[in-house]
């Protein structure tokens, strides 16, 4: 069994890794010879390396919720909100999220937003959200969210990433790994 559940992860990360490859190759480069729609013109603007995200305004970018609604950055303006990416065969994304869950019940009376976007099926990781009883919002997507996770600094593609946005809309941290309460805490708080 456990053998089968190595194996069923191994190849979720290589189809995410490929899904992530096509996204870098078929993503059109931003600029006057480019058939970019008017809808995605800023969807296609350079991906800014993690390190110089800080200071800078967010991304804009919208995503399903897992029934389907569109969410956009701009649904989380005047809040301070943490984008925190994952996946549901990603162990360290699966073990911060109870902690997640917490701080959003601690710190949601204080205009704080944790919002959980999921490099999966709408299905699953609603059904995994529910599972979790997860106190904040869940966005979906596949090949989108890998996008999304470029523009906010995650070239790598690496899980669980994710990025603190003050209340002005300004990228303040972030951060690729598991997170740590006290560590997201002491963010939180220099915010409010």
């Amino acid at each position: 069994m456990r053998k089968n559940l190595i194996v069923m992860a191994a190849v979720a990360l290589m189809a995410a890794s490929g899904g992530y490859f096509l996204a870098m190759v078929m993503e059109p480069a931003p600029g006057p010879s480019s058939a970019v729609p008017a809808r995605a013109a800023s969807e296609a603007m350079p991906v800014p390396r993690t390190e110089n995200l800080i200071g800078l305004q967010r991304p804009d970018f919208t995503l399903s919720d897992t029934s389907g609604a569109p969410v956009s950055a701009a649904d989380f303006d005047g809040k301070v909100w943490l984008l925190n990416f994952w996946a549901t065969w990603c162990t360290p994304c699966v073990e911060e999220m109870p902690m997640l869950s917490r701080l959003q019940q601690d710190y949601g009376q204080r205009g704080v937003r944790i919002v959980g976007v999921a490099l999966d099926d709408a299905e699953k990781a609603r059904e995994f959200a529910l599972e979790l009883a997860l106190e904040y919002p869940v966005l979906v997507g596949l090949t989108d969210v890998m996008l999304v996770g470029r523009r906010y600094g995650n070239s790598a593609g690496m899980l669980p990433y994710s990025v603190l946005v003050d209340a002005s809309g300004t990228i303040r941290w972030t951060h690729l790994g598991a997170l740590k309460r006290e560590d997201l805490e002491k963010q939180l708080d220099s915010l409010l």
